[in-house]
Order: C-alpha cells, then sequence, then structure tokens
C-alpha cells in the first residue's frame, strides 16, 4: 500500500465526467460495478494497462475481464455465436463474464488477454459503471481495485486502503451490491462449455438456460480467479469454524454470532455481499488469525466457498 489516498469522485454527473476524462488520459480508475470495484483502464492503450499490471502486483499470464457498454461493442471484440446473444440476452447486464474467441480486429492491447486467442467480457449493471462506459464509448479493462492476491474491495476504502495513489480516483457507488465478483464461462467449440469462476450467477441456473452441464475445463489460466492463492487477508485463515480460538478473529454465519457475522439469519446473498467486508474487518483486525463458520455450499454458496477456499490457501 502507498502512502496517499486518492481522491474520491462523487457519484453524479460531474463525478462520471471526472472519471471519464481521466481514462480518455489514459489514467486508472476505480469504478464500482454490482461485483466488486473494478481498476479500470483503457484497454486500446499499452501504457494504461500496463499500469494496471504494475499497481496491483499482478502477473502477466493472468488476463484481465473487459467491460463493454452492450453487445454491439461485444460483437466488435468477440466472435459472438447463437450461445453467446443468447446468454448476453438473458443476463446482460450483470454478474456473467463470457470467455469467447478474439477478434483479429479487436484493437485490444495484447497484455489484456495474457497473448491467450480468448477475451473474457462482462456488461456491468452498475449504473455508474454504465454511465462511464457509454460516455467514454470504448471497451475498459477492469480486474478488481485491489492489490494482486488481496481481498477484494467492495467499497470505496477497500479500493484507498489498498490501492492508495496507484490509482488517481475513485468514484464513488456505495457499497456493492452482489459482494463477489462475476461467474466466468467459456463457450468451447462443438457446443460445450466450462464454469472457469463461480459466482453470482450459478452452475444451475446457467445450465437450465444453456441446456446442458459444464464440461471440465482445459489446463492453465483462462481467467482472473483460478489462481490457488487469491482472496488472501495476509493472515491466516481457518474454515469450517464453530467456535474461535484465542487469538481468531472469528468470521460468524447463521446461528455462530462470531466478531462480524456474513448474515446472522442465515441469508445467502447477504452473506455474499458482507463476505469481503468481513474479511477486510478481520485483517485489520489485532488479532493474528481468522475463523470462519461453515457456509452452507449450495446455490451461491459454491461461490461463497471456493472464495473462502482461495483465502486460506
Amino acid at each position: 500500500m502507498t502512502s496517499s489516498s486518492p481522491p474520491i469522485l462523487p457519484g453524479n454527473k460531474g463525478g462520471i465526467a471526472c472519471a471519464v476524462a481521466l481514462l480518455r488520459e489514459g489514467r486508472l480508475v476505480a469504478l464500482p460495478t454490482e461485483t466488486v470495484y473494478g481498476l479500470a483502464a483503457r484497454a486500446d492503450s499499452e501504457q494504461a494497462v500496463a499500469d494496471i499490471y504494475r499497481a496491483k502486483g499482478r502477473p502477466s499470464f493472468n488476463p484481465l475481464i473487459v467491460h463493454v457498454s452492450g453487445v454491439d461493442m461485444a460483437r466488435r471484440l468477440a466472435l459472438v455465436d447463437e450461445r453467446a446473444e443468447h446468454l448476453m440476452a438473458r443476463f446482460w447486464p450483470g454478474p456473467l463474464t463470457l470467455v469467447l474467441p478474439l477478434r483479429p480486429d479487436a484493437g485490444i492491447v495484447p497484455a489484456v488477454t495474457a497473448g491467450l486467442p480468448t477475451i473474457a467480457l462482462r456488461m456491468p449493471a452498475h449504473p455508474l459503471a454504465r454511465a462511464v462506459l457509454s460516455q467514454l464509448d470504448g471497451p475498459l479493462a477492469a480486474p478488481s481495485a485491489n492489490r494482486s492476491m488481496e481481498v477484494s474491495p467492495t467499497a470505496p476504502d477497500h479500493v484507498a486502503q489498498s490501492m492508495g495513489d496507484g490509482v488517481a480516483a475513485i468514484l464513488d457507488g456505495g457499497a456493492c451490491e452482489c459482494g463477489l465478483e462475476s461467474t466466468i464461462i467459456a463457450l468451447r467449440e462443438g457446443g460445450g462449455w466450462s464454469l472457469l469462476r463461480e459466482g453470482p450467477l450459478t452452475r444451475e441456473e446457467l445450465s437450465s438456460v444453456i441446456g446442458s452441464e459444464p464440461v471440465d475445463a482445459e489446463k492453465g489460466i483462462e481467467a482472473p480467479g483460478q489462481m490457488v492463492r487469491h482472496y488472501s487477508p495476509g493472515k491466516p485463515v481457518r474454515l469450517d469454524a464453530r467456535a474461535a480460538a484465542g487469538d481468531e478473529f472469528l468470521i460468524g454465519f447463521g446461528d455462530i454470532a462470531g466478531d462480524c457475522s456474513l448474515s446472522p439469519s442465515g441469508d445467502m446473498a447477504e452473506a455474499a455481499a458482507r463476505l469481503y467486508a468481513c474479511l477486510h474487518e478481520g485483517a485489520a483486525s489485532p488479532k493474528g488469525r481468522i475463523a470462519v463458520a461453515p457456509v452452507p455450499r449450495k446455490g451461491i454458496g459454491a461461490a461463497i466457498n471456493d472464495r473462502l477456499k482461495r483465502a486460506a490457501a
């Protein structure tokens, strides 16, 4: 973390205009989405994309998600088949990222795709992100606005604490609604698909729309969030804990209260939205370790447990 904090722009017309101006200049701006805050930069600028990797301390083999204003922009960047069109119509704007074949004339900096022949595309639902994309009229590379492998940010102060002056400004959209990064799927030749990252859209929801179950993912990194160690609070994390040891900060769920709770009522959507906020609180605690109460693995619980497993790795 660097020593100074970036300016926080209000979530109004003036703040949006300032964010767009900074992005046009090739600067980095943290933008709110419905999932987490993204560290946005022009996807057609080598220097801006390099600044993303530098600011995050991110390995160059880990590709970035490109945020688009709509299906028309997606078609200019990727080869969009009938399946992709159907999924975009059903789930965009929203927390679904599609990994599709990259168009040769996309104009995207190779570092965005980590040299892969595919590109990860998403249309965010947050009104501020959509306004910026619409006014900029260009795609934005935007991984989560935190240092690589740290806990993802769901509020402006999380961004400031992690990034410091590594970002030019933060557009304030309040707390993120979903609180978990987007679900990522890859559409395969021959009609198959792979689930590359669990997220707010569940395997069951996607299977019911696509009409088939996912096939195993290919070896190697195809999309963000696939590294074994990720979302780390910088302390040892113990999972499925029903009580805390003396030096543990306990993140509760349901009947297990803890020092903070994902959801006292056992609501899974609330747990997803609060996951990173609780991990940030645990990281700031004077206690040396973090324990997390059991969270059911059904539905969106699969995504919550995926993040916890990587945080504990």
